[in-house]
């Protein structure tokens, strides 16, 4: 990646993140997995990277399961670069045994994403810590610290990360 120093390891520090952020493709292997069903899985995700924060992937909706998504009643969040946010809640009706399913604001998208992030139109981000497993790869994503931001923490990102009680006004 141009502009991205990374260690002898091949990790990346998101201090070397752009601001505006950068939007990518990633052809990493992605999967979401929430309440023992497989929600997403792709190598076809958008990654956004920018200064202070992990990485944000976009998953097309093509490779989520969007029977389980529907749009939430949460009021649109402003982005300066992107545009308007619209978020997304999980809803599972019970199965075999299982029961009913709802997590509020899981996910995210840009309708009509703004300027260079037009490709985005069509993709969700998923906040790691509302949904039961994250990976890339085959690593475990953490979530970003806080509630805010939706990035995805692996061994290949160093921080410090924004999103922890302080951090708001980096």
């Amino acid at each position: 990646m141009a502009g991205i120093s990374r260690s002898q390891h091949g990790s990346e520090s998101v201090w070397d993140y752009p601001r505006p952020p950068r939007l990518e493709s990633s052809g990493r292997h992605l999967k979401i997995v929430h309440a023992g069903r497989v929600l997403a899985e792709t190598t076809e995700s958008l990654r956004i990277l920018e200064t202070s924060h992990p990485p944000v992937y976009y998953i097309p909706q093509s490779d989520i399961a969007m029977e389980y998504m529907v749009s939430s009643r949460q009021e649109p969040s402003f982005c300066e670069f992107k545009g308007l946010a619209e978020y997304w809640n999980i809803e599972m009706l019970p199965e075999r045994g299982r029961l009913a399913v709802r997590v509020r604001d899981a996910a995210w998208s840009y309708a009509e994403p703004t300027g260079v992030y037009g490709g985005m139109a069509g993709y969700l981000a998923f906040y790691a810590s509302r949904v039961e497993e994250c990976y890339i790869d085959d690593e475990r994503v953490q979530p970003q610290p806080g509630d805010f931001y939706g990035g995805w923490i692996t061994s290949h990102v160093r921080g410090p990360f924004k999103g922890s009680p302080g951090t708001l006004g980096w």
